[in-house]
This record gives C-alpha cells, sequence and structure tokens, in this order.
C-alpha cells in the first residue's frame, strides 16, 4: 500500500457479483481483489476505535481478519447486503483486540480514582432506583460524561478479574449476594417486548434499501456519510431515504398502537 487515496475499481454491482462468485469458488485471486475493494471499508471503520495506545495500523490488520472471515462464511440467503453483513464482524473483531490489548496496560490515573467511585455509586443507586443503574443515572450522580463512565468500566474489566463466587453487600444490614446471583437478574426488558413487535412488524413496510439505511445508521451506529460510502450512494441521498423510512415507521407505528389500544 502506498498511502495514497484509493478510487473504486468496481461498481456496487460488480462487487456482488465478485463476492457470490467467490463464495462458490474460494479462488485467491478473487480474494485479493476483494480485500483490496473493501480495505477502504475497514480503514473506516479503524478509525472510530483510534484511542490511547492502540495503534491505528494494529487496527487496520484485525480488521482484515474480519472482513476476511465475513467473506467466508457470507450467504446472500441471509437477506443482507455483504456490507451489512461483514461490518459487524469486523467490528467485532477490533473490539475484542481492544479488550485483549488493554487486558496488562497501564491503568491511567484518572480511571483508577473513578473506577472506585462508580462501583460506590452503584450499589447506591441499585438500592435507591430498586434496579441495577443505567450509563446515563452514574454519569449524572457523578457529574462526568457517560464516555468517561464507559471507558472506567471497559477498563476496569480489562484491569483484573473477579471470580463469580465474588460476594457484594446487598443492603445496609450486611447481607451479601454473589456476582453469579446477578446475572440474569434484569429484566426490564420485557416491558418492551410489545414494542418491539410493534417495531419489527413495521419494517416490513420498508423496502430494501430503505431496510439496509436504517440497519446501517440505528443498529451499526453509521454516518449517513459511512452508509452513503457503503451503498453508494450520495449522503443527501441517505438522508432522504432515511427520512422516508422514518415517515413510514411512524405511520405504521401510530396506526398498529391505536388498534392495540383499542
Amino acid at each position: 500500500m502506498t498511502g495514497q487515496s484509493r478510487k473504486p475499481k468496481h461498481s456496487r454491482d460488480e462487487l456482488v457479483r465478485l463476492v457470490n462468485e467467490y463464495r462458490e469458488t474460494g479462488d485467491s485471486v478473487l480474494q485479493g481483489e476483494l480485500v483490496e475493494a473493501y480495505t477502504s471499508l475497514v480503514e473506516s471503520l479503524a478509525k472510530k476505535f483510534v484511542r490511547g495506545q492502540i495503534p491505528y495500523e494494529d487496527l487496520v490488520q484485525v480488521g482484515m481478519i474480519g472482513l476476511l472471515a465475513s467473506l467466508r462464511r457470507f450467504d446472500p440467503a441471509f437477506g443482507r447486503s455483504f456490507e451489512s453483513f461483514a461490518v459487524p464482524t469486523i467490528v467485532g473483531e477490533m473490539k475484542r483486540f481492544i479488550r485483549d490489548k488493554t487486558w496488562s496496560v497501564h491503568v491511567p490515573r484518572r480511571v483508577k480514582e473513578l473506577s472506585p467511585k462508580i462501583k460506590r455509586v452503584v450499589d447506591e443507586l441499585t438500592i435507591k432506583l430498586q434496579r441495577s443503574p443505567q450509563i446515563a443515572d452514574i454519569s449524572a450522580y457523578l457529574g462526568v460524561s457517560e464516555e468517561e463512565v464507559l471507558e472506567t468500566l471497559e477498563m476496569g474489566r480489562s484491569y483484573h478479574s473477579l471470580s463469580m463466587d465474588s460476594e457484594l453487600e446487598a443492603d445496609s444490614d450486611g447481607n451479601t449476594i454473589t456476582l453469579f446471583d446477578l446475572i440474569g437478574s434484569e429484566d426490564s426488558g420485557y416491558d418492551r417486548i410489545d414494542q418491539h413487535m410493534l417495531l419489527d412488524r413495521a419494517l416490513h413496510a420498508l423496502d430494501h434499501r430503505e431496510k439496509e439505511i436504517i440497519h446501517l445508521t440505528f443498529y451499526q451506529n453509521l454516518s449517513q456519510k459511512q452508509a452513503g460510502e457503503l451503498l453508494g450512494m450520495s449522503q443527501m441521498h441517505v438522508s432522504r431515504l432515511q427520512r422516508r423510512a422514518l415517515g413510514k415507521l411512524r405511520e405504521v407505528l401510530r396506526t398498529d398502537q391505536q388498534e392495540y389500544t383499542t
């Protein structure tokens, strides 16, 4: 690689054909051609995770592993484009690398200072709210950003491990529970089952392209620009289709909710 900007050598339709052909033949030349074609995708995702002492080049290499895995596992029968299938795999490889890389690195002082505060606040808020506190609850209580809370929790897990038999104080009387007792105790998702079912039905009102845009921008958290690059369209076009899709979803959800409550 020379570091110079690469211009797309293949149209979207050509890439679809090459991906399907590689799936059938496993041809190494096709593999190299596809890796080159999707290198820009891996690089764009790597830039989102560069932080601290994690080198960008290492993230790109790890992302390539995810790309190759996606090429081997992709099946058009999944009903998704290759890009929307590959992104979670690539991102997953990068996250695992970051987790493993930071397992034994030096923990910054600010994390050391914030970590015990978070642990204390989690205990206090659990009792006060009668549920596990969310990141927003902890952030507001401590007066720090949600990103700082997430970073501290992630680095804290990487800094040391705890046995599932580790005891935690459950109340002011000194009663204790273990970490194992906490697994599966959060049932707040049950009260959202109806909403999830309504949303699933509403998604059927969207066409294939609208579903892809909703998946990339809301489920994969890609920007409209990144989604446009994956789908071969302008950010303005993505924005327009996204607004149209959201309008359809709102209308279907409104109708379904009215029928559900009557």
